[in-house]
């Protein structure tokens, strides 16, 4: 039997393999090798952020195709980071960039209008408002507003803001393929003020000499226009206390508010009035008894120069030559003031008649009816049985049938017996609900002790 030697490439594997076997059986290789292991994962696992950036653009609608400027503003390899870090990473392709156009709109322009000139699709634009609610606040825009669009030209609009007033903001958002609609309104600081005047001349003089604005003093003569007429009962050395809000936001007045309590002296009588809201959330005017300030019908239905001619049983026509009973008030105005209806109701007649020229007749329930005579033309929408509110524009003055001027003839009938309007104690308004009372005596007596302190004041420095 033959044996044979090993050769040297046979010691040089052993040694090999024993060496080998050797180094596995070492714990420290094993550590090492770990380590290696994970510092490797961690080097190629690093994963640079995509850069991103928005565009600021100025637009103006009228050079919109001549270019606007851009300022870019952004963050990652565009917003300063450093140049050996971006050397490092590879290429990322980065999603299309966003682009604001702040739009100031103009005379003539539109939503629509402005969405073309964006090349914003139709579509986007009747996606959002076909959703109505806030979404109707797009087709009020008017000149000097401001609205922000951000855009790219991938997805078109990916947002929009509308400042809708100092309070109130709309924002329109991509959700997808969709678009939500929300607006969001700040709460601006109340301030509770006073004012308070004597008449000499007419109630807005004296209110302006009170640094009251007219929108307040319209509403202090529509809180007691229903016991006071302002054209004809007003007299010298009439007073008026009012408290009302003033609206501030960051410490800058932005507006008035409601008037929250009045008094008004009336040749003697005093009137007062205050406002609450019961928690069923219906907001009026109340004297102090709880009953409302409103009357079921208007004193007058329309802003007027004079009374040209009263209720009267025996007046002579000065057209006709004849005595004949004039059974309602002419009001002289200009030809096109509008004529609003007295109470709520629903339109028997509309349509000439005889003398009358163009008139409209309203019932009101079963008891009263109200006429409407000489009218230029109808209001627009109304026809016979369309029911119609309050204060709600009917016709304008005009001078059609008898009439020697533009004027109103106003009728007012109970049970079809004609009443003077001047005159006729007016129907009231539902008095505030029994449960309420008490919550509207505890609010109330506050605001009426700081009247009546005011008031005292102004007749203690009349004297």
């Amino acid at each position: 039997m033959k044996q044979q030697l090993p050769s040297k490439r046979d010691y040089g594997q052993r040694m090999v393999t024993n060496a080998s076997h050797y180094i596995l059986m070492r714990p420290g290789y094993w550590l090492l090798a770990c380590l290696l292991a994970i510092f490797t994962i961690l080097i190629l696992g690093i994963n640079p952020q995509p850069a991103e950036a928005t565009r600021h653009v100025s637009l103006d609608l009228e050079q919109a195709d001549n270019g606007s400027t851009k300022t870019i503003t952004g963050s990652g390899s565009e917003a300063g980071s450093h140049p050996a870090a971006s050397e490092a990473q590879e290429p990322v392709t980065a999603e299309p960039e966003g682009e604001w156009h702040d739009v100031t709109v103009k005379s003539g322009n539109s939503i629509a209008y402005i969405f073309a000139k964006l090349n914003l699709p139709p579509q986007q634009l009747h996606a959002i408002v076909s959703q109505g609610g806030a979404a109707n606040n797009l087709e009020k825009i008017y000149p000097g507003q401001k609205l922000r669009f951000l855009t790219d030209k991938y997805r078109g609009l990916i947002k929009l803001e509308y400042q809708i007033d100092k309070l109130s903001k709309l924002t329109v958002t991509r959700a997808g393929e969709e678009f939500e609609v929300g607006t969001t309104h700040k709460i601006p600081e109340r301030r509770i003020m006073n004012a308070s005047g004597t008449i000499n001349s007419s109630l807005f003089i004296a209110a302006q000499k009170a640094g009251l604005p007219d929108n307040l003093t319209m509403e202090l003569a529509n809180i007691f226009g229903w016991d006071i007429d302002f054209a004809l009962d007003i007299r010298a050395g009439d007073q008026f206390t009012i408290l009302y809000e003033e609206l501030y936001l960051d410490g800058e007045k932005i507006g008035n508010g409601n008037i929250l309590a009045a008094a008004f002296t009336n040749s003697g009588k005093l009137f007062q009035a205050v406002r609450y809201t019961d928690l069923g959330g219906k907001t009026d005017y109340y004297s102090l008894d709880g009953k409302s300030m409103r009357k079921a019908f208007l004193r007058t239905p329309v802003d007027y120069r004079r009374i040209s001619s009263r209720f009267s049983l025996g007046r002579k026509h000065p057209i006709l030559n004849k005595i004949r009973a004039h059974k309602g008030v002419d009001y002289a105005a200009s030809s096109g003031t509008p004529i609003r209806v007295t109470g709520d109701g629903k339109i028997i007649f509309r349509g000439s008649k005889g003398g009358y020229g163009n008139t409209i007749i309203v019932q009101h329930g079963t008891k009263y009816s109200t006429l409407y005579a000489h009218m230029s033309r109808f209001k627009g929408g109304l026809r016979k049985g369309s029911r119609v509110k309050q204060g709600q524009i009917i016709g304008y003055v005009g001078m059609t049938g008898l009439a020697t001027g533009p004027h109103l003839h106003y009728e007012f009938r109970i049970n079809g017996v004609h009443r003077d309007p001047l005159h006729v104690k007016l129907p009231g308004a539902p008095p505030l609900n029994r449960k309420y009372r008490a919550d509207f005596r505890k609010k109330s007596a506050a605001l009426i002790a700081r009247l009546d302190t005011i008031r005292s004041v102004q007749v203690a420095s009349r004297k």
